[in-house]
């Protein structure tokens, strides 16, 4: 696997996981279909667990960690492995600055040893777009006898069929109104789904449109309670403990696609060349640009992570931006080499090169965009 061959190898339950989940990729990619099965092999596996903090009994799994468990599952199934990261992220963040509710994360803890448990914010709005390009949400939680009354809609909410917990952005309807994030238990009646996923890739992450009308729940179910302004929006910057896990789901995505280039390359033998065109000078020169490519977005994103899990402060959060927009670019690339080469059996449906040539493309679509990140980090550039 180039770079990362002299890193920590897989734990043991991951090969398993690894190679069912990709398995039943390609039947999920056909219906859309939640991946419920997949996710119970992930959960049994205790992979959508490994960020739970130490202090409630969890192993902690620091960014590097995280970031191998997705490059990971993104070689097997990415839809998977983006359902999986946005509970890690969630249990990383509690693990790093506990924020819930006491009885509630407890709640969640205590279900996720019998079950997967499912959680993801529910942030991006239709008129609003995504909230890494700032902006004040339209969805309305108001204060009834009891607690809150949310009612809104929100876009491209990953898992949304499976999840347990919707962390759902929303403004008061307060005199002075406040912002914050409402936890929302799955059941909870006046949930529905909106609009249904139906995209190019990733089509078994169940992203899709949820409407909350007149969603009650208890007045203590909400965190980070307070006025809008530059501390209540998404900060583009601080997110390195997400934006290098998510850059190595998709250099995985990218891995998966070379590792079929690979077998056809060795398999592939025209009657007028009597050898495997792995012989040949076009194909191995392909596979070196590959190689290039994907190893050293994985020795900037891991190497980043590790540096993020070490508590090295020269690490900046323009590093990590850096890192994540390179690896998109890198992965992207690759696999558009790999299809390119093979032609036409590159784009047949059912191979699964035109499978993660798809999923691949939603890389450089995955909040924040290269445009939010590259302002950041050229802001920062040209600081005095």
């Amino acid at each position: 696997m180039g770079v990362l061959d002299d890193r920590p190898e897989r734990r043991p339950e991951e090969g398993p996981v690894i190679t069912r989940i990709a398995e039943l990729a390609a039947g999920y990619d056909r219906s859309g279909a939640f991946p419920a099965e997949s996710l119970r092999i992930v959960h049994a596996a205790g992979l959508l667990t490994a960020t739970v903090g130490e202090r409630y009994g969890g192993r902690g799994a620091g960014v590097a960690e995280t970031a191998r468990i997705l490059h990971t599952l993104g070689q097997g199934d990415p839809s998977v492995a983006l359902i999986t990261a946005m509970t890690l992220a969630t249990h990383a963040r509690q693990a790093a600055q506990p924020h819930w509710p006491d009885d509630v994360y407890a709640r969640v803890l205590k279900e996720s040893e019998q079950r997967p448990v499912l959680v993801n914010h529910a942030r991006v709005e239709p008129d609003l777009g995504s909230p890494a390009r700032g902006g004040l949400p339209a969805t309305l939680a108001r204060r009834t006898a009891d607690g809150w009354s949310l009612s809104g809609r929100k876009r491209f909410v990953t898992g949304a069929e499976g999840l347990d917990w919707f962390l759902v952005w929303a403004t008061t309807d307060e005199p002075d109104p406040r912002v914050g994030t409402f936890l929302v238990p799955g059941g909870t009646p006046g949930i529905g789904i909106a609009d249904r996923w139906d995209q190019l890739g990733l089509r078994a992450s169940g992203s899709h449109d949820v409407a909350f009308r007149d969603v009650e729940i208890p007045y203590e179910n909400v965190i980070g309670l307070g006025p809008h302004g530059p501390g209540a929006e998404q900060d583009n910057r601080a997110g390195a403990s997400l934006h290098l896990p998510l850059a190595a789901l998709y250099l995985g995505v990218a891995r998966a696609a070379q590792s079929f280039f690979r077998t056809f390359a060795h398999a592939r033998v025209p009657a007028n060349l009597g050898h495997p065109v792995a012989r040949t000078e076009r194909f191995r020169r392909t596979a070196g640009e590959i190689e290039v490519l994907l190893a050293t977005a994985e020795q900037l994103v891991f190497d980043g992570a590790d540096r993020v899990d070490a508590g090295d402060t020269s690490y900046s959060p323009e590093q990590a931006l850096g890192a994540r927009v390179l690896a998109d670019r890198h992965a992207v690339r690759a696999v558009e080499l790999a299809v390119r080469l093979l032609g036409n059996p590159g784009l047949a449906r059912g191979n699964p090169l035109e499978r993660h040539f798809r999923d691949i493309q939603c890389a450089p679509v995955h909040a924040p965009q290269e445009d939010i990140s590259l302002l950041a980090i050229g802001t920062k550039a040209l600081n005095p």
